[in-house]
């Protein structure tokens, strides 16, 4: 198991990265700001789904890679790294983004929800982005490595559910304003820069 200091690391870090937007919650955001809560919470209950099948399928590889191949551990490491690189280079750069012109089509929630599923499951940039995050925080002295992944992945979904589920509560009130804000997107583009720079370099010099 993981110790009590790297789970609090994790977690910390794992709710800085849920809030910073994205693709996933700018689009919680968008659809609870206009239909309200309840639809943005199903959104988030959908990806949240998802993120359970992209941590099984870590778990499991993740624990080949780290019992089998230390040269297959560096590949991944450093194309993990590359990848966090290439996300700190597009946050630095992008531009502000807007709600407007996003239609309003009356959905029911369970079609949000498999929306949220298949979004998820279906991005492999998550799938990487869990490859280059979790090993981060094992240790090969806190015991077997499919355990330690469980553990994080379900820390993770449950720093993503509070995170998404308190965007879709207050999106009402603050979404609009934000999304319009194009200092306060700027902002937290460069924040989110900041992370993925110390999170490649952190995996660039992880060891085995």
């Amino acid at each position: 198991m993981p110790s009590l200091e790297m789970l609090i690391a994790f977690t910390g870090a794992s709710l800085v990265l849920a809030f910073i937007p994205g693709p996933d919650n700018i689009f919680v955001m968008t659809q609870a700001a206009m239909r309200g809560w309840k639809v943005g919470v199903s959104v988030t209950l959908g990806l949240c789904t998802g993120l359970m099948v992209h941590t099984a399928l870590v778990a499991f590889g993740v624990a080949v890679i780290f019992q089998k191949s230390a040269l297959a551990f560096g590949l991944l490491k450093f194309a993990g790294a590359a990848y966090l690189l290439y996300l700190a280079y597009g946050a630095f750069r992008a531009g502000p983004a807007s709600l407007e012109g996003q239609a309003l089509r009356p959905e029911p929630f369970w079609r949000l929800y498999l929306r949220g599923i298949v979004m998820n499951v279906t991005n492999p940039k998550v799938a990487i982005f869990f490859l280059a995050f979790l090993p981060q925080f094992i240790s090969a002295s806190a015991g077997p490595v499919v355990p330690q992944v469980a553990v994080l992945g379900a820390v993770f979904i449950a720093c993503a559910l509070f995170a998404f589920s308190l965007i879709s509560v207050l999106a009402g009130a603050i979404s609009a304003r934000l999304m319009r804000s194009e200092k306060a997107q700027i902002m937290l583009n460069r924040v989110a820069a900041l992370v993925f720079v110390g999170l490649a370099a952190k995996l660039a010099t992880a060891h085995n």
